[in-house]
């Protein structure tokens, strides 16, 4: 480990977090840990993750400091946490803060572009024909969203059934991106770019980062219909586990936005 403490992560952990949390899991041998004390000092620049008292820095050398005190704790714990090996799939806030630091605080307007991009094809507004039994359940989980949606953001929705393509408003398309737009540290907007990819909507991810929904209410509505297929179908084993990965993913991102938000 160079003597800055620069944080063990390929590069390539900065674009994906799924496909990070499998390649790190993968990896071997993993990097042996390397100090005894992981701690958070506050600075000009917020908080920032030390180890042994020596501030960690990034992938790309960036000081690996977060905004507020409970953000850097958390990362903090992951590394506190760590076994006598590093294992970065055990790290998902860690990989999140990398992400955001090294990733989108480069690219922000294209970042912000990617995430606004599902607001054309959201999940919410592609809905079941029947049976009547899974159409009721997709209104009533996603149907409070969509007038969240229209209320809060000012954003309209049209509803398609199947997989009919249905053109949304270019108002509507615009408030969910200036939404998007205010969510400023490059971090937070790291976080709900994941919660977007992972759920396949910007309705339910701009939901939790407001407060309007919990990470698990969200989840449990971008699973509507997996959740009845596998009630008709029966459960599918290696399924759930991928669901089980990426719901770790999902609670990382949707903590580590409250806590960075927190006073």
């Amino acid at each position: 480990m160079p003597d800055d403490s620069t944080t063990w992560f390929p590069d390539d952990y900065g674009v994906d977090p799924i496909r990070a949390a499998r390649a790190a899991s993968a990896a071997t041998p993993l990097p042996r840990r390397f100090y005894k004390e992981a701690g958070v000092a506050e600075t000009d620049g917020g908080f920032v993750l030390v180890l042994d008292g020596r501030p960690a820095r990034t992938p790309a050398k960036s000081p690996l400091a977060l905004p507020s005190r409970g953000a850097g704790e958390a990362v903090a714990a992951e590394w506190a946490a760590q076994g006598q090996d590093i294992n970065p799939a055990s790290m998902p806030l860690t990989r999140l803060v990398n992400t955001g630091l090294d990733g989108v605080a480069r690219m922000r307007e294209e970042v912000i572009d990617e995430i606004a991009k599902y607001a054309g094809t959201d999940l919410l507004c592609y809905r079941a024909g029947d049976p009547a039994r899974l159409v009721q359940r997709q209104s009533d989980a996603w149907d409070p969203v969509l007038d969240w949606a229209r209320d809060e953001i000012g954003a309209r929705f049209f509803l398609a059934e199947g997989v009919m393509f249905a053109e949304q408003p270019a108002s509507s398309l615009a408030a969910v991106r200036g939404a998007v737009a205010e969510v400023i540290d490059p971090i937070a907007l790291a976080a709900l770019s994941t919660m977007t990819s992972l759920t396949g909507s910007v309705l339910l991810a701009l939901a939790v980062s407001r407060g309007r929904l919990s990470a698990s209410e969200a989840w449990a509505a971008a699973h509507v219909d997996e959740d009845f297929q596998m009630e008709v179908w029966g459960a599918d084993d290696e399924a759930l586990e991928r669901r089980a990965r990426r719901w770790n993913e999902m609670e990382a991102s949707a903590t580590l936005f409250r806590l960075l938000h927190a006073p």
